[in-house]
């Protein structure tokens, strides 16, 4: 099933949304690319520019209320959200995460970590270990542009 890459329409909500819930109800960050079901996003955040999300679209709380073959397309595009953002950025790390313990709707952290990050190796929500100058930042802030086109491309041709 090929991913609908034309973001022109933007942002889906929830076909039934959980009151309350923020995922269900807003884009939760740029919109890279819109798959079916699900939505990659890049995260605003200061500290960490290459931070993206891998957001189902319906309300379930765990990988294993997904099928067997949705749970491989979920694998299969976090996969290739991380081979894009280590052949684009060269980061120290790529951390993989779903939490949910506050937004207990599926989603995947997908963070490109890098050795001067203000918390490595620390998790983004640890402690902070350092500053870092904005113009450190600003080099990766400016190659994110390609990196969306170059993750559009990629989840394209994720089966």
């Amino acid at each position: 099933m090929q991913a609908d890459l034309s973001i022109a329409d933007g942002f889906e909500p929830a076909q039934h949304p959980v009151a309350g819930c923020e995922l269900c109800h807003q884009p939760a960050g740029r919109l890279v690319a819109r798959l079916p079901g699900w939505r990659v996003v890049r995260v605003d955040d200061e500290a960490f520019p290459a931070f993206y999300r891998l957001i189902c679209r319906e309300h379930v709380s765990e990988m294993s209320d997904l099928s067997s073959a949705e749970q491989r397309r979920c694998l299969a595009w976090m996969m290739a959200i991380e081979a894009v953002l280590r052949r684009e950025l060269a980061p120290a790390k790529i951390n993989l995460a779903s939490l949910g313990n506050v937004v207990p709707h599926l989603h995947w952290h997908v963070i490109a970590r890098f050795g001067w990050d203000s918390h490595f190796p620390q998790p983004v929500w640890g402690q902070r270990q350092r500053s870092v100058e904005d113009s450190v930042l600003e080099l990766v802030r400016e190659r994110l542009p390609a990196v969306d086109r170059a993750l559009a491309a990629a989840l394209r041709e994720v089966p």
